[in-house]
């Protein structure tokens, strides 16, 4: 492994560690005279708690609050991707289909909606979100199937469409998403306990938001299909559940000003800044000079990589060795029959630019520690991806077109696999620019 590439393995770990999320969760919670204080209000010892906990850190954070609240009396549900599951002493643990839901994603959901609904009007519920929970809780709204959600779902991811795009459409199809699971419950205080994977840490978007107010409309999931050419394509009865939504004929998401607001206390984690702010920290003590480009990285994935490729080439005339961050979750828009993700693709397309280059190198990888149908969380790339893979026969443009990004870093060695890292705060792409010679 060459020096470049373990160093930015190092940096991306150490941020990483900076969203672990069990560690968050005890940051955010304390035991005072005798009763858990969280978010401002307080449990005392013996109290009931319901707890649903939903995505890939869900495990993570079930865990961490089992720890925590070893004196209440819980009961709950887990549901996170398959792989991602620990083993939990008081809360029942599920693994459900991701991206794409399954038969378990509507069981689950189900399952949660029931946790919720069993609560008394004198307990708490205690909801840990992180991101995945949308297609893992996904239970059709009445006139609706699990196949029709799944192809809705399926052509979306391939559109390029943005997770908010994606989620509001899903609010407007599904049974837990945009409030619904806080409208199934009569507890008296709701603790939703967020580690965000989206772009602004809205909490309505994070989960699809099943305990916060949607601002969106059955209109507007309306308006992302026909923006993402889709309104043909999805199956009819999305379609037409949709339009009945916007004639009136369905009940909407919840909206702000619900009286079920009041009885919620939301606490953000950890985002995808803590993890930029750790490893600008690693970086500075590994003697770097460190630039976060932007914390809101969009948009097509070999566009950005060809971008970020770039800005490190122009900095090759700085005196000190430079790492340039950005995060965010860039999209894909898929045309080929490939396998990648949105990670592996940014590299390929920064690995085009670097070609023949030595002093800049790029890994983009998913804190999750999964890019797509992979088991890659992601890829590095520096001026001799190109040869590397050239000597083995691969041609990275062909792989480009294809949306083949795994399959040309599988064979040419720049994989970065860091298996399930139990946390999910978007991507990150870390490019070091060595000092000029």
């Amino acid at each position: 492994m060459s020096g470049a590439r373990a160093e930015l393995e190092g940096i991306f770990r150490a941020a990483l560690e900076a969203v672990d999320p069990g560690a968050a969760l005890l940051r955010a919670a304390e035991w005072e005279n005798g009763a858990l204080r969280i978010a401002g209000e307080t449990l005392p010892r013996g109290s009931r708690v319901s707890v649903v906990a939903a995505g890939k850190a869900a495990p993570a954070l079930a865990l961490a609050f089992e720890r925590l609240a070893e004196s209440l009396e819980l009961r709950g549900l887990v549901v996170t991707k398959d792989g991602h599951g620990r083993r939990l002493a008081r809360l029942e643990l599920r693994e459900a289909g991701h991206p794409l839901p399954d038969s378990r994603s509507a069981a689950a959901g189900h399952a949660a909606l029931a946790v919720a609904a069993q609560a008394s009007a004198d307990e708490a519920l205690v909801v840990l979100l992180s991101g995945g929970a949308s297609a893992l809780l996904t239970t059709p709204l009445p006139g609706l199937t699990l196949a029709e959600l799944r192809t809705t779902t399926e052509l979306l991811l391939r559109s390029g469409a943005e997770i908010a795009e994606l989620n509001c459409v899903r609010k407007h199809l599904t049974a837990v998403s945009g409030g619904r699971l806080l409208a199934a419950t009569r507890a008296c205080h709701v603790f939703v306990l967020v580690v965000s994977d989206v772009l602004g840490d809205d909490l309505g978007t994070i989960g699809s938001g099943p305990c916060s107010s949607d601002p969106t409309t059955f209109a507007d999931a309306l308006a992302v299909l026909e923006r993402r050419a889709l309104l043909e394509r999805v199956p009819p009865p999305v379609r037409e559940q949709l339009e009945q939504g916007a004639a009136g004929l369905w009940p909407e998401s919840l909206k702000a000003g619900d009286s079920a607001l009041t009885r919620v206390r939301s606490v953000l984690l950890a985002s995808n800044r803590d993890a930029l702010a750790a490893a600008s920290r690693c970086a500075r003590l590994l003697g770097l000079e460190v630039r976060v480009v932007t914390d809101q990285l969009r948009g097509e994935a070999r566009v950005l990589g060809a971008r970020l490729a770039a800005l490190g080439l122009s900095r090759l005339r700085c005196d000190r060795a430079t790492l340039l961050l950005a995060g965010g979750e860039p999209t894909v828009t898929v045309r080929g029959a490939g396998r990648g993700g949105r990670a592996q693709e940014l590299a390929l397309s920064a690995a085009l630019t670097l070609d023949g280059d030595a002093g800049v190198a790029l890994l983009a990888a998913g804190t999750d520690g999964s890019d797509g149908p992979t088991d890659a969380a992601g890829a590095y790339a520096d001026g001799g991806t190109l040869a590397r893979g050239a000597a083995l026969g691969l041609d990275p443009r062909a792989c480009l077109a294809a949306n083949d990004s795994h399959g040309f870093f599988s064979r040419e060695g720049g994989c970065f696999v860091a298996g399930p890292t139990g946390t999910n705060v978007m991507d990150l792409v870390l490019v070091r620019v060595a000092a000029a010679a």
